[in-house]
C-alpha cells in the first residue's frame, strides 16, 4: 500500500521531534513538505531531514494534491488559521497542543474538519507515552481499586522559543503550555468524565521581567464521577524537567516518572493478573516495566493517526478532546482571576482573543 503522505507546518523544536519519530517509527508515512514562515529555516530544515520540498507560503505548500494529512507544529496562535486552511484544502489534521488560543477558534476548527468529512486529531502525546500508558493498563485490571485521586506534575525553568512568553501569540503563560497536558491525561484517566468544578492559584514569579503570562500554578479539578486531580506546572523549576504522575485508589497507588527510571513503583491490595506481568506476584509494590519505545509518546500518537487516516477510524483523541481541555483552561484563569472555585462547564464563558486574557484583562 502507498504511503499516506504528510505535510509538516514548522521548523523547530516540536517539528524537529515529531520528524525524528516519523523517521524512526512511521513507517507508512512520508513528509513530501515542510512550510516555514522564514524560507531559509525551511529550506534548512527540509535539507537536515531529507523532505524533498520547502515553502515559506502557507497557501502554497497545502496545494500539493499529493499529500493526505497536515501536521501543525506552529506557534499557538497559527494553529486557528492553518488548520482551516488546511480543512479547506481537504487535508486531515493533526495539531499540537493547545488546540487553539480560544473556544471560539476551537469551534471553528472542529466544525471546518468534521463538516468536510475530515479527520482532526489533538496530539496530546501523554495519551500515548508507554510509561503512563501501562500505569493505565494496570489501573483499569483493577490494581489500585476505585480511583479517587490523579495527580499530574511537569515543570522546568521556561519554554525554549520567546514566542512562548507572549499573551498575544500562546494564548496564556504555563498553563497553556503545560496545564493541558495534565487537563488531558485526567480527562484520559477517567474515561472522559465531565469535570464539574476547577480551582487555580497562579502566579508570576521567576519570569517577571519578560512575561506577565503565569509561569507557576496549582489546579484542582473536581470530576463528576467523584475523582479529584491536581495538576502542578512550573516553568520556575530548577535542575532540569520532571513529568510524573501519582494515581491513588481503594486499593493501592501508583507512581510514574517519564524521565527517571524504566518502572511505575506500584502497589496493589489484591495484585492485578499474572497477564500484565513477566513473572512473579503482583500483590504489594511491584516495579511496572512498559514498553522500550519512545519515552513521551509522540511517534506512537503519530502512527496511530496515519493509521487512523489510512484505515478510515476515528483517533482516540479529538479536537473535541482538545476543545475540552481549552475549556478546562478557561476555567483555571477565571479562577485564579477570582479566587473561586468554578463550575464546569462553562454557562456563558468569557469571550475573549486568547485565553489568558480572563485573567488579565
Amino acid at each position: 500500500m502507498e504511503k499516506t503522505k504528510v505535510i509538516l507546518l514548522g521548523t523547530g523544536f516540536i517539528a524537529n521531534i515529531h520528524m525524528e519519530s516519523y523517521n524512526r517509527f512511521v513507517p507508512d508515512a512520508q513528509i513530501v513538505a515542510v512550510y516555514g514562515r522564514n524560507p531559509e529555516k525551511a529550506r534548512a530544515f527540509a535539507e537536515a531531514h531529507g523532505i524533498p520540498a520547502s515553502y515559506s507560503n502557507l497557501d502554497e505548500v497545502l496545494e500539493k494534491e499529493e499529500a493526505q494529512v497536515v501536521d501543525i507544529c506552529l506557534p499557538n496562535y497559527l494553529h486557528h488559521e492553518a488548520c482551516l486552511k488546511a480543512a479547506a484544502a481537504g487535508k486531515h489534521v493533526i495539531i499540537e497542543k493547545p488546540l487553539a488560543v480560544s473556544l471560539e477558534q476551537a469551534d471553528e476548527m472542529i466544525e471546518a474538519c468534521s463538516s468536510r468529512g475530515l479527520k482532526l486529531m489533538y496530539a496530546e502525546e501523554l495519551c500515548f507515552a508507554p510509561k503512563y500508558e501501562r500505569v493505565r493498563q494496570m489501573v483499569q485490571a483493577g490494581a489500585v481499586g476505585d480511583v479517587y485521586m490523579l495527580k499530574q506534575s511537569e515543570k522546568h525553568n521556561g519554554p525554549h522559543s520567546p514566542w512562548f512568553y507572549k499573551k498575544e501569540t500562546a494564548g496564556g503563560g504555563v498553563m497553556m503550555d503545560m496545564g493541558c497536558h495534565a487537563m488531558a491525561w485526567f480527562r484520559w484517566m477517567t474515561g472522559r468524565a465531565q469535570a464539574k468544578s476547577i480551582y487555580s492559584d497562579m502566579k508570576t514569579v521567576f519570569h517577571k521581567e519578560i512575561t506577565d503570562c503565569d509561569d507557576n500554578t496549582v489546579t484542582i479539578v473536581e470530576f463528576e464521577n467523584g475523582v479529584t486531580c491536581v495538576a502542578e506546572d512550573s516553568w520556575a523549576k530548577h535542575g532540569g524537567m520532571d513529568d510524573k504522575i501519582e494515581v491513588y485508589g481503594t486499593k493501592g497507588v501508583s507512581y510514574a516518572d517519564l524521565f527517571q527510571g524504566n518502572s511505575a513503583l506500584t502497589y496493589s491490595v489484591d495484585g492485578y493478573g499474572y497477564a500484565m506481568e513477566k513473572a512473579g506476584d503482583t500483590k504489594g509494590w511491584t516495579f511496572t516495566i512498559f514498553e522500550e519505545e519512545f519515552n513521551q509518546g509522540y511517534p506512537q500518537e503519530l502512527a496511530h493517526f496515519i493509521s487512523c487516516v489510512r484505515e478510515d477510524k476515528e483517533p482516540l483523541v479529538t479536537g473535541k478532546d482538545g476543545r475540552a481541555v481549552l475549556e478546562m483552561i478557561y476555567g483555571a484563569y477565571l479562577s485564579a482571576k477570582t479566587g473561586a472555585k468554578v463550575k464546569l462547564p462553562l454557562e456563558n464563558p468569557p469571550k475573549v482573543d486568547y485565553a489568558i486574557q480572563i485573567l488579565l484583562g
